[in-house]
């Protein structure tokens, strides 16, 4: 595990953006049973935590995608993160509506964004990925070009990583499901027993077997 991720980990559970209740699943829109609720919309209430992700985001632009042009977030979640990240990158931002406006302008991408430019897009969380891809899609409509995707976090599941692939899309987590996972039981907030199933629900959300393992 690097150095980052399990940081960043260790600040999503402390500030219980990250709730981890294997014996008390939690119920998804989509009726899946959930052994992770995740909120990182706190983020932005811990001032501490809030300033170390936001300086990792922008560092990961700087590191992973040089000659980035414009930061675009995600809506809603995506936004804020990718607002102070542009700050401390001196960058431009913008961001992408879940869909058109029904008034004015009508627009879908809010903020400038000229074709040919290299976009780096803010999320806050990947789980099976289609709310990033339909944000990526837009722009690249738009004349965009999409460098990748900075995420807080990702679930690692495998749906979510195949459409990425399939999409050409690059993503890189400041941390993510394992990784989570591991730390959560070395500093006690779940039983080191509790690792392995959680792996599994990881692997296979809709089969349920996880909760008995």
């Amino acid at each position: 595990m690097h150095s980052r991720e399990v940081q960043i980990a260790k600040d999503l559970l402390a500030i219980r953006a990250v709730f981890l209740r294997p014996d008390e699943p939690f119920t998804w829109a989509s009726g899946i049973q959930s052994p992770i609720y995740c909120d990182n919309r706190l983020i932005l209430s811990a001032p501490a935590v809030r300033t170390e992700v936001e300086q990792a985001i922008a560092d990961t632009v700087l590191e992973a995608y040089p000659g980035t042009e414009v930061l675009m977030g995600t809506s809603t979640a995506g936004i804020a993160h990718a607002a102070i990240a542009a700050q401390f990158l001196s960058l431009p931002m913008g961001y992408v509506r879940s869909g058109a406006k029904d008034h004015g302008r009508q627009n879908r991408i809010e903020g400038k964004l000229l074709p040919g430019q290299k976009v780096v897009v803010v999320e806050d969380l990947i789980s099976t990925g289609g709310s990033v891809l339909e944000v990526v899609q837009a722009l690249r409509e738009a004349g965009a070009e999409v460098l990748g995707v900075v995420s807080i976090f990702t679930y690692g599941m495998a749906k979510g990583l195949a459409r990425l692939k399939e999409a050409g899309v690059k993503n890189i987590s400041l941390t993510n499901f394992d990784t989570l996972v591991r730390v959560a039981a070395e500093e006690g907030y779940i039983a080191q027993a509790d690792v392995e199933r959680l792996l599994r629900f990881r692997d296979h959300p809709e089969d349920e077997s996880w909760r008995n393992a």
